[in-house]
């Protein structure tokens, strides 16, 4: 369907469109198909016509012939110019014109004589092409951001009518604003065909934003579907404007670790050569923007920087740590000391960070770092020291051995579970292991494990007579001895019997002496009364009397006194 002018529907009849415009009939034909121009409109009936003619209009008043057809002959064709051998009739009288091309753009009109009656009905040509291509040429190689660059020229070609072509971005119409976009679009016609050939520029400035992206160029014409161009992308160049400092390594960074400086600039296209900057030293890399330190040690420790080399005022820094842990542990490995003695240890953390230290002795965790002022046995054995930071690990070591004479700390005895044998325990320390021996023979019972200086030994005797027993240890620095009372088993059990009968002896003296006493302190007690009773009332007599009788009195009091604390007794 196209509307040509004022509201006409056109239809499509095998390669023309047909359609009224201002009272004359107009079909649109299609470039270089068969056209077919109805004679009024189809209506006309073959019988009722005596004659059928085709003419068409040449311009300037005159007409030219193309064929005619009389009523039971054959067509008769009287075309001799350009219409020759590409014009026939329909069998509805309508005009048959293959080839179709942009001079066929005229009237054409079909005359019918029907008994006394002439009609003539005038038919207006109208012939549409679409392009036949549609490519941007001419592109850039290459746009600048801020600059207006002709990014290239959209061309449909052959068309009829003329192509109206739109730039697209990522689907997006481009519309002309006389800043950074600008339109120009020019027309040529063929001066053989009359064909229209429509080329579209586009000047563009380009942004940062644009890199990658697609740009179209595409055409909607009178007839036929919507023609779109491939789709073209742009490098977008542009000055640097900043610069980034990368450090590439191992995180944390520790010495021996390699590290890879990276200058990073945003311009396009990027810098490729460089200043790096190494702590007072300048080094310059070209065709590459990295620089590697090997090896690296805690002196690595500082700030980097890199530069343009054509602008070093741009430019990027960074801070670069190298990790270290140093431990010193005095002294170290094997240790032997003397009992009693001190031993003083030195240990210095050096690090970069905060750091852990923890303690064992003998793979046992200890609670904090071990100090020795007075060494003992129980010192001896395997101490290290671990030191943490992140990933890195110190250790450091030393085995302690307190050696000395050996001391019996405890010689005991017990009897026997089962009664029948005694248990004599012998308690030493010493370093190296003390051997231990006694003045008799028994039966070893028992020999605990050697653990921080110390051992206890245990046998079973069965004496038969009351004796001493010694217990001797020693070792390349001395010897001790101790002794023990020991009684006949046998002995024991008869002491225990006459014992018993003893104490129950005893105990009924005890308790009959005490009695006694105090039935003699209740006696005088009374008989002091009484004689208290019969002075007071024999007062009346002489002075000498008085006085014999006060000395008696007194010495009666202390007899009383004594007897009284021997009763207590």
């Amino acid at each position: 369907m196209h509307l040509l002018s004022a509201s006409c529907v056109c239809a499509l009849l095998f390669t023309a469109l047909l359609c009224q415009v201002s009272g004359l009939e107009t079909v649109i034909g299609l470039y270089g198909e068969t056209l077919e121009i109805p004679c009024n409109n189809g209506a006309v009936k073959a019988e009722d016509v005596m004659i059928t003619k085709w003419k068409y209009d040449k311009g300037e008043g005159l007409s030219g012939d193309l064929l005619v057809k009389k009523i039971s002959l054959n067509v008769s064709i009287s075309a001799n110019d350009e219409y020759k051998g590409r014009v026939s009739m329909a069998a509805n009288s309508s005009l048959l014109l293959s080839a179709a091309k942009l001079t066929d753009q005229r009237t054409f009109t079909c005359m019918v004589v029907g008994g006394a009656d002439i009609t003539e009905y005038p038919v207006n040509v109208v012939i549409y092409k679409t392009p036949t291509g549609l490519e941007i040429s001419d592109k850039a190689e290459e746009l600048e951001i801020g600059k207006l660059t002709k990014l290239g020229t959209c061309v449909a070609q052959d068309a009829n009518p003329a192509a109206n072509i739109t730039w697209f971005k990522n689907n997006k119409p481009l519309v002309a604003d006389g800043k950074g976009i600008s339109i120009q679009a020019s027309v040529q016609v063929d001066p053989v065909t009359g064909l229209s050939t429509t080329s579209s520029k586009l000047e563009y400035s380009a942004e940062k934003e644009d890199t990658d992206a697609q740009f179209t160029c595409s055409t909607q014409h009178t007839v036929g579907a919507e023609l779109v161009s491939s789709p073209v992308t742009f490098s977008i160049t542009y000055s640097t404007e900043n610069v980034v400092l990368q450090v590439i390594a191992q995180d944390p960074l520790v010495e021996g670790d390699n590290v890879t400086l990276k200058c990073v600039a945003d311009g396009n296209p990027a810098p490729t050569s460089f200043n790096f900057h190494l702590k007072g030293e300048m080094v310059k890399v070209e065709n590459t923007n990295t620089y590697t330190i090997s090896d690296v040690s805690r002196d690595n420790t500082g700030e980097y920087k890199c530069s343009l080399i054509d602008d070093p005022s741009m430019e990027a820094s960074k801070d670069i740590t190298v990790n270290y842990l140093d431990i010193n542990l005095i002294p170290t490995g094997n240790i032997v000391k003397s009992a009693g003695e001190a031993l003083n240890l030195t240990f210095h953390i050096g690090a970069s960070g905060e750091s852990k230290v923890s303690w064992t002795k003998d793979n046992v965790k200890l609670d904090k770092e071990p100090h020795f002022s007075k060494l003992t046995y129980s010192d001896s054995g395997l101490y290290e020291c671990e030191v943490t930071m992140g990933p890195l690990r110190r250790k450091a070591s030393f085995e302690l051995v307190v050696e000395g004479a050996p001391v019996i700390k405890q010689l005991s005895k017990q009897r026997g579970e089962d009664g029948q044998h005694k248990v004599l325990i012998c308690v030493a320390e010493g370093s190296p292991k003390p051997a231990v021996s006694w003045s008799i023979n028994g039966t070893l019972l028992d020999e605990s494990p050697f653990i921080n200086g110390k051992i206890t030994h245990k046998i079973a005797v069965v004496p038969t007579a009351n004796l001493t027993v010694s217990c001797t240890v020693s070792n390349e620095f001395g010897m001790d001895t101790k002794d023990i009372n020991v009684s006949s088993l046998f002995g024991e059990v008869r002491m225990d019997k006459q014992d018993q009968s003893d104490d129950n002896d005893q105990t009924k003296l005890v308790v009959g002496v005490v009695v006694g006493l105090l039935v003699a302190s209740m006696v005088i007690g009374v008989a002091y009364w009484v004689y208290m009773k019969k002075s007071k009332q024999g007062s009346w007599k002489t002075g000498e009397k008085e006085n014999g009788s006060s000395e008696e009195e007194k010495k009666l009091e202390e007899k009383v006194e004594e007897n009284s604390q021997k009763a207590e007794v």
